[in-house]
């Protein structure tokens, strides 16, 4: 990811930002296990590999929002920004399920 200045974007356009990212690697993990289903092992590894690096774009925003918070610049409260960020720790979870559920897989060679 680019490194991004969250000072030259309203907090609507980095709340977007945080769905988006979450969103692609969310869509990328739901596929790597359907992948893996039919039976395409390396497919399935290489969209958990895209998934993570989205998360990592998320992850850098949502951090980067914190060290504002954390330096004294308030971080403006919304209904979309709370959406955004549980957008984020729900595919985080979901992201180390699926992870622990291809390992079981393959283990069992299912």
């Amino acid at each position: 990811m680019e490194n991004i200045d969250l000072n030259t974007l309203s907090a609507e356009q980095i709340n977007f930002m945080l769905i988006l990212h979450s969103g692609n690697a969310r869509s990328k993990i739901i596929e790597a296990l359907r992948e893996y289903r039919a039976g395409r092992e390396e497919e399935a590894d290489q969209l958990i590999e895209q998934a993570e690096s989205d998360l990592h774009a998320a992850h850098q925003i949502h951090f980067k929002m914190v060290q504002e918070e954390a330096s004294g610049n308030k971080v403006e409260f919304a209904l979309l920004l709370m959406h955004a960020e549980d957008h984020l720790m729900s595919t985080l979870s979901m992201k180390e399920l699926v992870k622990e559920l291809l390992e079981i897989f393959k283990e069992k060679k299912l």
